[in-house]
């Protein structure tokens, strides 16, 4: 059948074919381009070649440490699950795995794009999901307008998916120029330009210093307000450059060192970024309250597993399930921390800095 379109006049004309958009050189670089690693279910050879050099295909997400995770929380047939960041869905495929066909998959996630693309991803499972674009904080209420007094397992991956930082919209990564959004929630009213260009000096030094251990905090701090005196800082690559000049490092010299010396380290604004994102999301206030309020969110004998990648998430996480044996709320809790092996860091380098926690609420 063919299709039409109305003119003006009454008459219907057929539509003409609509051509993806051409882009320069032989293969795509830009986000928007990479129509193929957007629909990978329809080139699946794209994503074997992208994991085979350690990359993620744009678009998608990597889980890690998918293993452990399963053999820590021992996920079972009919037990009920909440993840609290079902992101691309990479964890709650293997959960749904373990509970079906009378278990439960509870989704929460604030990002409404990544959760409706995952509602449509899991829509075909044999297991029931419920989908709740909330915040993880917000746990209890969830569970409430599900009609249930707990669940079995509560887990959270609080990494950025790499959806979000791969989209030079959402502004969360050094790499890509953008707009300095960071919101994971678009409801939230405060981006990260806005608090670049709002904070003062002293609180912009205090939080490079508190959120990401930026060793430069008071001269970036200080370039940022000094510019912001002559021009709004909007953009990714202006905070950027700030951050180069701050620590007296000329761009194009180190990007030649680190071709030259093929080095890992960090690049020079990964703190910054980090430390705003945290600020902009309000992440380690959201990871506090999930600590606070998850072991009554759980029945008896249940778990709660928790991935984090930075220092001070793995460090909120650590005290609460330690105080959490203490005190007698949990019977038992992981002492060291899971981390990725070799292999897993090799395939899928994101993975490097996760650390993996657990604890179990005590049975009756």
């Amino acid at each position: 059948m063919n299709a039409f379109d109305e003119s003006g006049n009454g008459d219907e004309q057929p539509l003409k074919h609509q051509r993806r958009r051409r882009y320069s050189g032989t293969h795509p670089k830009n986000f928007e381009e990479k129509y193929k690693e957007h629909n990978i279910t329809a080139y699946p050879e794209i994503r074997e070649h992208l994991r085979a050099k350690g990359k993620t295909p744009a678009g998608s997400h990597i889980p890690v440490l998918v293993e452990e995770v399963i053999a820590y929380l021992k996920p079972k047939s009919g037990e009920i699950i909440v993840d609290c960041t079902i992101g691309y869905g990479g964890h709650a495929s293997e959960f749904i795995k373990h509970i079906g066909p009378s278990g439960k998959l509870i989704a929460l996630d604030v990002d409404n794009t990544e959760l409706e693309r995952t509602r449509s991803r899991l829509s075909g499972e044999s297991v029931p999901v419920s989908f709740h674009r909330s915040n993880f904080a917000g746990i209890g209420k969830v569970l409430k307008k599900e009609n249930l007094d707990g669940c079995d397992i509560i887990f959270a991956d609080l990494g950025v998916s790499s959806m979000q930082i791969d989209n030079p919209e959402r502004g969360m990564s050094y790499k890509n120029e953008g707009p300095l959004d960071m919101r994971m929630d678009d409801r939230l009213k405060q981006t990260g330009a806005d608090l670049l260009n709002s904070l003062s000096e002293e609180e912009l030094s205090e939080a490079f210093l508190e959120l990401a251990d930026e060793s430069d905090h008071q001269k970036i701090a200080h370039n940022i307000v000094t510019q912001r005196s002559e021009h709004v800082i909007t953009q990714t690559s202006q905070l950027v450059d700030l951050i180069f000049d701050a620590k007296g490092i000329i761009k194009k010299i180190w990007r030649q060192e680190r071709r030259t010396s093929k080095s890992n380290s960090l690049h020079p604004a990964a703190l910054v970024f980090q430390a705003l994102r945290i600020l902009v999301n309000d992440e380690l206030g959201c990871l506090r309250e999930l600590l606070r309020v998850a072991p009554y969110c759980l029945r008896p004998g249940g778990r709660i597993g928790i991935i984090s990648f930075h220092s001070g998430e793995d460090r909120l996480v650590k005290h609460s399930f330690r105080d959490g044996v203490r005190n007698g709320i949990y019977q038992s809790a992981v002492e060291e921390a899971i981390v990725p092996q070799f292999e897993e860091i090799h395939s899928n380098p994101r993975s490097a800095s996760a650390k993996f926690r657990w604890a179990i609420v005590k049975s009756l």
